[in-house]
């Protein structure tokens, strides 16, 4: 079964079996923020969202939290969780490190792992971030520190 418009350009609701499943998909991961972090210096995480429907294909996405309240990674972790679940939602932690985030200078500095997640890929936290933020002066990582 095919849809009879163009969903790509359509202006009504499609509910073919063919579009539906991926607009809701889409739709579910669009629902969490790709970056929440504070300003200061923190621990901060980068976690794997993914919906794993019973029929279908698994979609996923990264997202960034941080936040200087948490004195350990595994508490970003465990206040992100609950709200990703309550959407439908599953995620791991993939790893983590700090964060500098200077606001008043645009800088921010990615840096550092967590001892009890490993090392994320700070790579795809600054491609995050960057896209958060893209007036700010200088967005780097560094594989140096603690």
């Amino acid at each position: 079964r095919s849809c009879a418009r163009s969903c790509a350009n359509c202006v009504h609701v499609c509910l073919c079996l063919l579009c539906e499943p991926p607009r809701a998909m889409a739709s579910l991961l669009g629902k969490v923020d790709d970056v929440d972090i504070d300003s200061g210096t923190f621990k901060y995480i980068l976690i794997k969202v993914h919906h794993s429907p019973p029929e279908g294909t698994e979609t996923s996405k990264f997202i960034t939290r941080g936040y200087r309240s948490a004195s350990f990674h595994s508490d970003v972790y465990d206040q992100v969780v609950p709200g990703i679940e309550k959407l439908g939602l599953d995620c791991e932690c993939v790893g983590g490190g700090r964060i500098q985030h200077n606001p008043d200078t645009k800088t921010i500095e990615v840096y550092g792992y967590s001892q009890g997640y490993g090392k994320a890929d700070h790579s795809i936290t600054v491609g995050l971030l960057k896209a958060k933020y893209p007036d700010y002066n200088k967005i780097t990582f560094s594989n140096d520190g603690y």
